[in-house]
């Protein structure tokens, strides 16, 4: 009598136990085009200053539909497509920068995942390109950091160019949206720089990448709050 009334608890347990609870998207891992590189696959559009190119990803755990963003870095403007597959065929103007990132959602869980983004020139008839907008490392737009012992905050990002000729970068500073003040002028090899801070204070930096040929790049306003 009392094994069969175990038996019944553990039945009861069993089937009241509840499911595993949703779980939201992995990150879909980038594929093609490659990072900070020159596409050179796509198929040109007739009649046009376009050419077809294939934007590739690796499929990520518990996602359901991918949204694919893609910027056009000259005009600021972004394409949006949702795809069910790895895979989207976009056309984009030859010889222009763009960066793409993918979003892996599902319906069961708001949460998203948002990937890395990369940056490509789709290929065209320019022999000099400009550097890509400099990425930053830390800190991260919108965080809250802490000084370290000589009141101090370390500002890192990094920077990159197809021709090989990046020549340094400019750093932009300030308490103001957006920073007007040139707070130092950095040769390539120098991606990082402290800067003093005041507590209970939002600064705002942006970062302008220097090429040999005098080309530019300038990445968007990044903001931290020292604690």
């Amino acid at each position: 009598m009392k094994q069969g009334f175990l038996l019944l608890l553990t039945c009861f347990f069993i089937s009241c136990g509840g499911s595993d609870a949703p779980k939201p998207p992995d990150v879909a891992m980038l594929v093609f085009p490659e990072k900070n590189s020159e596409c050179t696959t796509g198929i040109p559009i007739a009649g046009s200053n376009s050419s077809l190119v294939t934007f590739r990803w690796q499929a990520s755990n518990h996602t359901e539909s991918y949204t694919l963003r893609v910027t056009h870095l000259n005009l600021n403007t972004t394409e949006t497509v949702v795809v069910t597959g790895t895979t989207k065929d976009l056309p984009l103007e030859k010889g222009a920068p763009y960066s793409w990132q993918v979003i892996s959602k599902n319906t069961v869980v708001p949460t998203t995942a948002i990937s890395e983004t990369w940056f490509f020139y789709n290929t065209g008839t320019e022999t000099s390109h400009a550097p890509f907008p400099a990425t930053i490392s830390s800190p991260k737009s919108g965080s809250t950091v802490l000084r370290d012992l000589n009141n101090q905050v370390l500002l890192t990002w990094e920077g990159a160019d197809i021709d090989n000729d990046l020549e340094g970068y400019d750093v932009y500073f300030s308490t103001v949206k957006p920073p007007q003040t040139l707070a130092a002028k950095l040769n390539a090899n120098s991606p990082q720089i402290k800067f003093n801070v005041a507590a209970d204070t939002v600064y705002y930096w942006q970062i302008v990448s220097r090429d040999q040929e005098g080309n530019t790049a300038t990445n968007s306003v990044s903001e931290f709050k020292v604690r």
